[in-house]
């Protein structure tokens, strides 16, 4: 499908962020580095409560690139700062397509 709905909460659609980070080197920290990243994040998220759900993050050389789903972008920021996350920029994710869109 062209427009996959992405997850809902109460009959109406969440949105989906796409959250682009600098982080230099990212793409040659450890597993124990990246784990403990995850582990701050998964803290801070518990924190903050249900509305704010990460989904998956993507290391590439000197970024990463994470997914999540929030109500709005403010809540991203807050994540971002109460982690010490960086936030180059923030997307909204309109559709997703993959191979199985092509069959559609």
């Amino acid at each position: 499908r062209l427009n996959t709905p992405i997850p809902r909460e109460e009959n109406h659609i969440m949105p989906t962020y796409l959250i682009e980070r600098d982080i230099p080197g990212a793409g040659q920290l450890s597993p124990e580095a990246l784990k403990a990243i995850s582990q701050r994040s998964c803290s801070v998220l518990k924190n903050m409560g249900p509305d704010i759900q990460w989904l998956e993050s993507y290391v590439v050389d000197d970024k990463v690139y994470c997914l999540y789903i929030a109500p709005n972008e403010r809540m991203i920021h807050e994540h971002a700062e109460a982690g010490g996350f960086p936030v180059t920029a923030i997307r909204t994710v309109r559709s997703r397509i993959s191979p199985a869109t092509a069959e559609a």
